[in-house]
Order: structure tokens, then sequence, then C-alpha cells
């Protein structure tokens, strides 16, 4: 399989060759394959992978107890090779087991939501006049679109912070627990606790 699915746990350190590294847990969830797609049919190959995750603790008891949310199913679709499709079939589950004979892998997912960023923020834009009544102290100021009358393509403004797709390569492997389906991976993973990451085999 050229890629899993982990779910970050939380960072800590170990200790290798009198050295402190820092290293990141992220759990590996059951893992099955639910759909596959052909060239033949569907145009393109891809796998279908289902998860099995526990309900948030901090949602409110009645909610729970109207919609049974006690447990809930997510399901991603990743685009593979055709020769992966053929290796699996519907109902396979994925284990940790893959990663035993791998010393690194790529972490690849979305960075963290950080809201609505204006010009100064994102673009570190300098003040405007300090004056009482300027009203220019954090603006934009011009977009120097005179003719077309339009904004032009890739204008410094304001936009959402984050939320953009980030890959870690060659991220080293330090430790794996079966038991827990836990691995231990170097540095960090920028990502918040109980999210989901993408793993892909090097």
């Amino acid at each position: 399989m050229p890629w899993l699915l982990a779910k970050k746990l939380e960072m800590t350190r170990i200790v290798k060759e009198y050295k402190f590294i820092p290293v990141t847990l992220l759990q590996i969830p059951e893992l099955k394959v639910v759909a596959k797609k052909t060239t033949d049919k569907e145009g393109y190959c891809s796998l279908s992978v289902w998860i099995l995750q526990k309900w948030k603790e901090w949602i409110k008891k009645d909610w729970k107890s109207t919609l049974n949310l006690s447990e809930f199913e997510v399901i991603k679709e990743f685009i593979v090779d055709w020769n992966n499709v053929e290796n699996y079939n519907i109902w396979d589950t994925l284990s940790i087991d893959i990663l035993e004979w791998i010393d690194s892998v790529t972490v690849e997912w979305f960075s963290k939501w950080k809201w609505f960023a204006w010009a100064m923020k994102r673009w570190n834009f300098s003040w405007g006049p300090a004056g009482h009544w300027s009203k220019f102290h954090r603006a934009l100021g011009s977009i120097w679109n005179r003719k077309p009358r339009r904004t032009h393509k890739w204008k410094k403004m304001h936009w959402h912070m984050w939320n953009e797709k980030v890959t870690i390569k060659n991220v080293n492997i330090e430790v794996i627990n079966k038991e827990l389906n836990v691995v231990w991976v170097r540095w960090w993973i920028p990502w918040w606790r109980n999210s989901l990451v993408k793993l892909i085999l090097n």
C-alpha cells in the first residue's frame, strides 16, 4: 500500500545516542477498504478507506441521546496506481505491519485553519497614518487597477489564513508499537491533536 492514514496524538521526546530527539505520536486507526474504482468503469483508479472513530466528548449529552452519535464513520478516497488496486479487495484491513520495513515516510495534509487574515497580518504591510481622523490605520490601500476595471490575479489582499496543503518529506520513523498501533516519527507534525494525516510510504 503506498499510503496510510494516521491520527496525531501528541508530541514528546526520546533519548537516542545521548541526545533528546523530539517525536510525534501517530496512531494508525482501523482501516478497511470499502470500495475501489478502475479505469475500465470510472476512468481512474482509486481506493476508498473506511475509518471508525469515536464521537468527540464535548458534544452535548442531549444531542447524543436524540441522534445516537456514539461513533461515526469517515471515508477517504485516494487515487492510486493500477497495481495497487488489483492487490487489494473490498473489506481488506490495512495494518501497521506495512511500516515494519520502512525507514521514512512523507506526511501530507491540510494545515491548521486560522480564520481570516487582513493584509497587514498576511503580507506584512506597513501601518497607515496614525492620526486620529485618518481612518487608514490597517487598511489595504490602492491595488493599482485602473484598466481593465477588474481585480488582477495574485494581488496581495485579505484572505483566509493557512488551510493549505502541506507536505513534509523524509520523516524518519523512530519507534513502532504494534500493541497500541502507534508510530513515533521524528520532529513535529503541524496539525492539531486527534486530526487525520496522510502517510505516504517512501
